[in-house]
């Protein structure tokens, strides 16, 4: 459904996006991910038709954005991180001419807005003034309007921002229910909310792919994604550091620390192999240790995220599949 290649982006001497590649198939949620000024918006405008790349390509839906962006822009459903809205209209008003926009037929109209209306909580709000509600229901318009004409692939920036708990939960309800039948791109700064609602993510650091793939699998990519903290009786540390050399040859120690009598080793695996804690325990039986306690943690988006951003950023991407995967504003 949506197919980049090689995507630049220059603003003056300023380079935004650099030789950015990736595709995300129908069906498919991709989170957007990557701090602030990493590329990620500029990106999402390209793709909506706001802006044009510098150089390399995009196909939404095997259309070019660059020669077809109003063919481009009746597919895709967008809501950018600040949301263009009308106050003087009532959420009726505007939804009707965003409608009218969309080129919805006169016979359809009314039951599209319905329809968006139920599905993003607003029925109490039809008849309010913009300008008079809150911030998380102003982005609840901006999501109708999104969805107003059932587009095949919606372009979602921080679609819960100012949402309180309860708002977040249904929005993304209705997210992973558009997943099902829709290409959706979701950019967030709420890693929780990838992890429950995406089935693929894409990093960005510093204008560059820094991974994509499945967070799990990213993670494995990764050196020393797994670990474990375990709690070693029998041996002082410096008893320990002379035992290591029989450990397993793929483990390593990233460091002992005295505590309560006992010392506390974190175990990691070189290369990024899966962790198996009966390799650990088998040396400590053979070492005469006595093994008080084993926690097993593995690597969660969040370090991963900090991880890449950190310390990826000059040493290029990390891919583990073949992801199938100007002015702010506007509304399409």
């Amino acid at each position: 459904m949506i197919e980049v290649q090689g995507l630049s982006k220059w603003y003056g001497s300023v380079e935004a996006v650099k030789d950015v590649s990736f595709s995300v198939g129908q069906d498919q949620v991709l989170g957007f991910l990557g701090p602030n000024g990493a590329g990620k918006t500029t990106i999402m405008k390209i793709l909506t038709g706001f802006h044009f790349p510098s150089a390399g390509t995009a196909f939404v839906d095997g259309i070019s954005v660059q020669e077809e962006p109003v063919e481009v822009k009746k597919r895709i459903g967008y809501l950018p991180e600040s949301v263009p809205l009308y106050g003087d209209l009532t959420v009726n008003e505007y939804l009707s001419f965003m409608a009218d926009v969309r080129q919805v037929s006169k016979s359809e109209r009314k039951r599209v807005i319905r329809q968006s209306v139920e599905s993003c909580g607003l029925g109490d709000m039809v008849g309010r003034r913009i300008e008079t509600l809150s911030k998380g229901y102003k982005q609840r318009v901006g999501l109708a309007q999104a969805i107003l004409h059932d587009p095949p692939i919606l372009i979602l920036d921080e679609p819960t921002t100012g949402l309180d708990p309860n708002q977040i939960i249904e929005i993304r309800s209705l997210i992973n229910e558009l997943g099902k039948r829709k290409t959706v791109i979701l950019s967030t700064h709420i890693l929780q909310e990838v992890e429950v609602i995406c089935s693929q993510v894409l990093i960005i650091n510093d204008g560059r792919i820094a991974a994509q793939g499945k967070p799990d699998e990213i993670a494995a990519s990764l050196k020393g994604t797994d670990t474990w903290q375990v709690l070693l009786k029998g041996a002082s540390v410096a008893g320990i550091e002379e035992r290591l050399p029989r450990l397993d040859g793929s483990l390593s120690v990233d460091a002992l620390e005295e505590t309560d009598g006992a010392v506390l080793a974190r175990f990691s695996v070189r290369g990024g192999e899966t962790l198996d804690g009966e390799r650990i325990f088998d040396w400590a039986v053979a070492e005469g240790l006595k093994i008080v306690g084993m926690n097993r943690k593995k690597l969660s988006l969040e370090d991963i995220f900090v991880k890449l951003t950190s310390e990826q950023s000059s040493s290029g991407t990390v891919s583990v599949t073949d992801a199938a995967s100007a002015p702010t504003g506007g509304s399409l």
